[in-house]
């Protein structure tokens, strides 16, 4: 079985849509590390600046120019959290200066701030390793200081950009795709419209000559018994026909529900089969079916369009008979504010694979089949009766199960 068009242009869609987020995210990571790998080089830099001042002879007689520009130029211009510490990842006491882009209550007290920079230090280290600052004392001693430092607001909102975009993509895919299906939905509605009207119409007038022609062959056949036999099986054929005719001029207008006793329903379409099963199935071929109905379920329901459904589901089971025998079983129950109906048969069930596509518009496994008697069977039951239909159980060989819920 192949997969409708309509499917495969959604998983290309899906494909592409996949290929495009992991496009972008790919791209944005490759941003971040950069932005990350320039912050990481600042932060050394920011580092050994301490270091150098630091370590410098007390003497020595460079331009104070020369540092005055790193820390102004270079240092201050850093837009990323950096807190310095001991080698103990104390915050060093002047916390103002030993803290940078960090929101500081000042007017905490000084052990409260310290806290509060010991708890912004350990989230800083979650970001990036610390980077040490040795300063030397003497030749042989020296003190490590670490120098603490995060992500910048900019790389912050670059991790979250692509999946922010991605967001609003889905959006925008998901209010497409609805879109397109309430589409799609609408105009598979008013083709089925469509058609159905057409089709009331092409039959309504050569059905008024028929019943015409039909009268005036009754008033001239006189008492011919054959003859007037053969005159109320046409009638009776031509009453089907304007059943059908009926059905076909309720399609896409609000049917009108009345309370209908479900189990007489059925059986009248059951009896109107049994009268056409033998020719119907031809010599050597026994099917029977039955209701079974613990007292009288009804339901509002529209006759013709109900009858309808029943009519399908059973030539559906008649058609998945293989043997020379099968039973066609209507169960009806109510069960609290609803009727359930279960359609039994005991042909060569479906396949597991087929199961989810046996409602959809022109599915179908016979070589002349037009795929459309199940679907319209859900259109009437899930759309005008307000009810659900589906598949209960299938077992491939032994039968499937339809299950029918309405309201009581």
């Amino acid at each position: 079985m192949t997969r409708p068009r309509s499917a495969n242009i959604k998983i290309l869609l899906l494909a592409t849509a996949l290929l495009i987020v992991l496009g972008t995210l790919f791209y944005t990571q490759q941003i971040v590390r950069q932005l990350l790998e320039r912050e990481r080089d600042i932060a050394a830099l920011h580092a050994r600046s301490l270091e150098f001042v630091a370590n410098r002879p007390a003497d020595h007689g460079a331009d104070q120019s020369d540092y005055s520009f790193i820390f102004s130029e270079i240092i201050q211009n850093i837009d990323f959290p950096m807190v310095l510490t001991d080698s103990q990842d104390h915050p060093l006491p002047d916390y103002i200066i030993n803290a940078r882009n960090i929101e500081l209550d000042t007017a905490l007290a000084p052990e409260q701030q310290r806290i509060v920079l010991e708890q912004i230090v350990r989230k800083l280290d979650s970001q990036n390793p610390p980077i040490d600052v040795i300063i030397r004392v003497t030749p042989t001693d020296s003190i490590v200081q670490r120098l603490h430092y995060g992500e910048s607001a900019m790389v912050t909102r670059l991790r979250w950009l692509p999946y922010i975009e991605i967001i609003v993509a889905g959006m925008f895919i998901l209010m497409g795709y609805v879109g397109f299906s309430h589409i799609k939905r609408s105009e598979q509605s008013n083709i089925w419209v469509g058609m159905a009207k057409e089709t009331a119409h092409q039959l309504g007038t050569p059905l008024s000559s028929l019943m015409g022609w039909l009268e005036m062959l009754k008033g001239s056949a006189g008492e011919h018994p054959k003859i007037l036999s053969t005159l109320e099986d046409m009638d009776r054929d031509l009453q089907r026909l304007q059943k059908i005719t009926d059905r076909f001029s309720k399609i896409g207008s609000k049917p009108s529900l009345r309370e209908e006793d479900l189990g007489a329903v059925i059986g009248s379409v059951i009896e109107y089969f049994q009268q056409r099963l033998p020719s119907r199935l031809g010599q050597g071929k026994n099917i029977e079916i039955s209701v079974e109905a613990s007292g009288r379920v009804v339901a509002r329901i529209n006759k013709e369009l109900f009858e309808w459904v029943i009519e399908n589901l059973i030539k559906n089971a008649i058609d998945a008979m293989e043997g020379s025998s099968g039973t066609i079983t209507f169960v009806l129950q109510k069960k609290d504010d609803e009727v359930i109906l279960d359609v039994r048969d005991t042909g060569k069930g479906i396949d597991l694979k087929s199961k989810k596509d046996i409602f959809r518009p022109g599915y179908s496994t016979k070589p002349r089949g037009w795929g459309l008697g199940l679907s319209l069977s859900k259109r009437i039951i899930e759309t005008y009766h307000d009810g659900k239909i589906f598949v209960k159980e299938t077992r491939p060989g032994r039968g499937t199960t339809f299950r029918i819920r309405l309201r009581a």
